[in-house]
């Protein structure tokens, strides 16, 4: 019994270890997600009161600094912590140690630093094959190309996903909101046109229920349904149509082009041609993106495994999602940038992508998201008109 009770105080040690780290991630994921918003929301706090004293503080060395420390805890997470973690959760030590939480932590890491070895060995490869020059040897490079040069194909890779995610995504957005409110009672033989449309934009996964039903007032059945999809349809249309502006930005104008900058010259201009309004827009379609690429990403088949679920998530599952999040939080910044949502460049180490001053992957990429982006929202709209015809009609 007294074994037991180590091993379980042992597992619950190494499990509390594991969720402080997992925590740490996902701190990480909220600042980088917070990090483009309120760096174009500072430029225009500077730009309303550019005299306050009390505004000194807010410059752009603080934003460049927050900017490379995010990009650092992102790169630490990703490439030690997280597989720390699940290392860790999952050894036992290695066969003939002693048992107990450190032999745990001496074989998490050394099959972190074999992993290392593993990853730095096919970077070293592919920068020999893609670059045609002779690998670099010092840790100085290790540090300053390697591990840059790392992150950046898991950049591209979180682009990628999001360029996936994200159009499914917005078109779920009309199921999901549309299931956390009460519908009103409509039916289509006699309705106007205002309704007709809302009908169009819903896909149900699932009524409320009836409690739910007999507890709305009129204002939330007849007004907040109507105005939510009513929203959700604008917010999606400007998507596209603002990636459809800087996809003729990029074929008239080479400064379209996403371009890292070292000094972010705060104060100086508003990051939008409609000023603090369209600031404000920028700010809103940025966060709106990214609740659209988390809830594509677990709809998508895919990764409908790796849902949480209440007191039914193992520890594994827990550190995939910290990863997940993480990867589409930190190429939050550079899909919004990439898609012309915002004008504000890429700051700090975020700009150092050799794939972004490539012309035809940033054309390529605004093509494929307003095609498929339009593609979802039409094929939702349909299904939609059908569904109703069919109730309507009988």
């Amino acid at each position: 019994s007294v074994s037991f009770l180590s091993d379980d105080t042992e597992d619950a040690t190494v499990n509390k270890i594991a969720l402080w780290l997992c925590t740490f991630t996902l701190s990480v994921a909220v600042c980088a997600v917070l990090l483009l918003p309120m760096s174009i929301l500072s430029n225009e706090v500077l730009l309303t009161f550019p005299q306050s004293y009390y505004m000194q503080w807010l410059n752009g060395s603080l934003i460049r600094g927050l900017w490379n420390l995010v990009f650092l805890f992102s790169n630490l997470s990703l490439v030690f912590l997280m597989p720390f973690a699940y290392f860790f959760t999952e050894s036992e030590g290695f066969a003939g140690s002693k048992k107990g939480v450190m032999a745990r932590v001496y074989e998490a890491v050394v099959l972190l630093l074999l992993l290392a070895l593993l990853v730095l060995g096919i970077v070293w490869v592919a920068s020999a094959l893609l670059h045609d020059n002779m690998a670099r040897k010092s840790l100085y490079d290790l540090w300053e190309y390697y591990l840059p040069y790392l992150y950046s194909g898991i950049s591209l890779f979180g682009v990628l996903l999001l360029l996936l995610c994200t159009p499914f995504g917005l078109s779920r957005m009309f199921s999901v909101t549309g299931s956390l409110l009460v519908k009103p009672r409509v039916s289509l033989t006699h309705t106007h046109t205002l309704r007709v449309v809302i009908c169009c934009c819903h896909v149900s996964i699932f009524c409320p229920s009836a409690e739910a039903r007999t507890k709305a007032s009129p204002w939330q059945r007849n007004l907040g349904y109507p105005l939510a999809m009513l929203m959700l349809l604008a917010l999606t249309v400007m998507c596209v149509l603002m990636v459809c502006f800087n996809v003729l930005e990029l074929l008239l104008d080479e400064t379209a082009m996403p371009r890292g900058m070292e000094d972010p010259h705060l104060g100086m201009a508003s990051f939008s041609m409609f000023g603090s309004l369209g600031a404000a827009v920028q700010v809103v379609l940025i966060f709106y993106l990214m609740v659209s690429s988390v809830v594509g990403f677990y709809s998508s088949p895919l990764f409908t495994t790796l849902l949480p679920r209440a007191q039914d998530t193992n520890l594994t599952q827990i550190i995939a999602n910290c990863v997940s999040l993480l990867i589409l939080s930190s190429a939050l910044p550079v899909f919004s940038r990439t898609l012309g949502i915002t004008r504000f460049d890429l700051l700090g180490d975020f700009g150092r992508y050799n794939w972004l001053g490539n012309f035809y992957i940033v054309f390529m990429y605004n093509m494929l998201f307003a095609g498929l982006t339009s593609a979802s929202l039409i094929k939702t709209v349909t299904w939609a008109v059908q569904r109703e015809l069919i109730r309507a009609f009988g």
